[in-house]
């Protein structure tokens, strides 16, 4: 099982054990990790699993569409490395990603 690191805007970490085929968003609502709302449930129609993934791992978890490209829009202080946890699909390949949670959900 791929492990995922969630980290708090306050340094907290939540080490989680990831799913294949199963979005990060799914991931963090399973293991309850705070600062994931999730309104929506993952059709890509709000902001609130907005994430900040590390740079090391922007290749592997790819670029936004551009549905999700609009509903980053909506999301508090949006960066380069934003994306939203439901549109980022667990793999082997991402086994040790690391994802920053904003102050605040959009």
């Amino acid at each position: 099982m791929p492990k995922i690191t969630f980290i708090e805007q306050n340094g907290t970490e939540h080490v989680v054990d990831g799913e294949t085929g199963m979005s990060v968003m799914e991931t963090a609502i399973k293991n309850m990790v705070p600062g994931i709302d999730a309104d929506c449930g993952g059709a890509c129609a709000c902001a609130t699993c907005h994430v900040y993934v590390d740079p090391e791992w922007a290749e592997k978890t790819g670029k936004p569409e551009a549905m999700e490209e609009s509903m980053l829009d909506f999301a508090y202080e949006p960066k380069d490395n934003s994306r939203l946890s439901c549109q980022i699909q667990i793999s082997d390949d991402l086994d040790g990603l690391v994802v920053r949670l904003p102050e605040f959900q959009g």
